[in-house]
């Protein structure tokens, strides 16, 4: 009950604030980054990076696609993000995010969200993917890939999510965002005749050292560059973790060896067998002014020292100006958050009665109908049930009456049958009992005779102890 309410407030609060981030972890069946394909040339991402912990996400912000990220679970740090250049931001406001699927791939928020809004509804998170509280008191920041300052608002809100995010020491981190958006601003774009054309890859090579034994830090930065209008050209640039001023540049397919084996990150080279050398060489020729701190398009002369201490003097003239005009508007961004979070408050206090109330009565509606049901359901039941035992009482009158019947019926039919057999039984007794009276007669007759020969052998043997006990003994001769 408590999830399907939280999940209907968590679709409102969607369609309530209309500027939400959003990223989806690409599935295995589709093809590349989905959406996301826009971000690389020909709409193929690098190739190379096929380890089961490697996790494609589709950023997005406004149910629109804003760039791609290939993000490792064992390492808790993206491995590069594609991107193209928007516009430079006016202005930057921290609000991180966290990707509830990459840790619960079966959770119901397909977008991204704030970590301090999950509030348990996320399972194992943080298991794969990096948290704030893995930043806090680490002496590292959340250093961006893909720079929010070279994004126009609404691309800038979704590059502030943690899975675009590696551990950077604070001056690592601003040098790298400050020479990328130089590079990007004055080298790249200039020299591309196409701006949508464009395409960035930046990233980051992970190291041994982690940050509280599980997110890595990274070995060193890189960016890599390709714009394939008419006479395109492709640029790799790397930045050393241990050398916050650093900036080499070379060629994409020497950067492709610093990384995985078999790694291509663009597709067919950036069409290098037809790269323009001058372009690439105008590009170099800006970004080594960079590197060595020069102010391109201007020469070292002394106007421009002049025109830089003016800068200076002005600048020390207007800080406390622009401090109170920043503290004001710090007060009023600050007012404008209170308002809209107690708005926001009320606004939930409201809609959980709402739902707490249609809950009720959807509860109710479902028990009452799921009693009906069962009524309705169990009607036919016992009408079959009635009609099935009124059969199987008429099959047993049926049987009843057939077995009477039979037993009635047996009587004269065995006695008719015994009387028809009589003659026959009776003459086929007669043998046997003249036999009888033939063997009675002759047991008889033997009888008398052996009776008679027995009264005779009675009187010869009385007759023969008589003539024993009263003649004398004669003589032996006698």
């Amino acid at each position: 009950e408590w999830t399907m309410k939280t999940s209907i407030v968590f679709l409102l609060c969607i369609s309530v604030f209309p500027g939400f981030s959003q990223g989806r972890v690409v599935r295995e069946d589709e093809t590349g980054f989905a959406e996301c394909n826009v971000f690389f040339s020909g709409q193929v991402p690098p190739e190379g990076f096929t380890e089961p912990f490697h996790v494609k996400i589709c950023q997005q912000y406004n149910k629109e696609p804003r760039f791609a990220t290939l993000y490792s679970t064992k390492d808790k740090i993206p491995l590069y993000s594609a991107f193209k250049f928007t516009k430079p931001a006016q202005s930057e406001e921290e609000n991180w995010l966290v990707e509830p699927q990459i840790d619960d791939p079966e959770n119901d928020l397909h977008e991204m969200v704030h970590e301090a809004d999950i509030g348990g509804t996320v399972a194992n998170l943080g298991a794969n993917q990096a948290l704030t509280s893995d930043y806090v008191g680490s002496g590292y920041e959340r250093g961006l890939l893909n720079p929010s300052l070279l994004n126009e608002e609404d691309f800038q809100v979704a590059t502030y999510t943690l899975t675009n995010a590696v551990p950077l020491s604070p001056a690592l981190s601003k040098s790298w965002h400050r020479d990328i958006g130089k590079v990007v601003e004055q080298a790249l774009i200039p020299h591309c005749s196409k701006m949508d054309h464009l395409y960035l890859l930046a990233g980051a090579i992970p190291s041994s050292v982690q940050v509280k034994g599980k997110v890595s830090v990274p070995e060193s930065l890189w960016l890599a560059a390709c714009c394939d209008a008419p006479e395109g050209w492709s640029l790799g640039l790397v930045k050393k973790i241990n050398d916050e001023n650093s900036l080499a540049d070379l060629m994409v397919r020497e950067l492709e060896k610093q990384l995985l084996p078999g790694v291509h990150l663009f597709k067919g080279n950036c069409g290098e067998d037809k790269q323009s050398q001058k372009k690439r060489e105008a590009v170099l020729q800006v970004v080594s002014q960079i590197r060595s701190g020069e102010q391109v398009g201007t020469s070292n002369n002394q106007d421009t020292k002049e025109s830089g201490w003016v800068r200076k003097v002005a600048g020390i003239i207007a800080t406390p100006f622009i401090k109170l005009l920043e503290l004001l508007i710090y007060i009023f961004v600050e007012l404008v958050k209170f308002v809209f979070y107690f708005l926001w408050l009320v606004v939930k206090r409201v809609v959980g009665t709402i739902l707490d109330g249609v809950y009720s009565l959807w509860s109710g509606m479902v028990s009452y109908l799921k009693a009906i049901s069962m009524v309705l359901i169990s009607i036919p039941y016992d009408v079959g049930r009635v009609i099935i035992n009124i059969s199987l009482g008429f099959l047993q009158i049926v049987q009843d009456v057939v077995a009477l019947t039979y037993r009635i019926l047996s009587i004269p039919v065995a006695f008719v049958l015994h009387l028809a057999a009589f003659p026959y039984h009776s003459i086929c007794a007669i043998p046997s009992v003249l036999k009888d009276m033939a063997t009675g007669i002759g047991g008889t007759f033997s009888l008398v005779i052996d009776a008679t020969a027995a009264v005779l052998h009675g009187f010869y043997y009385l007759a023969g102890h008589i003539v024993k006990r009263f003649v004398p003994k004669g003589s032996s001769d006698d």
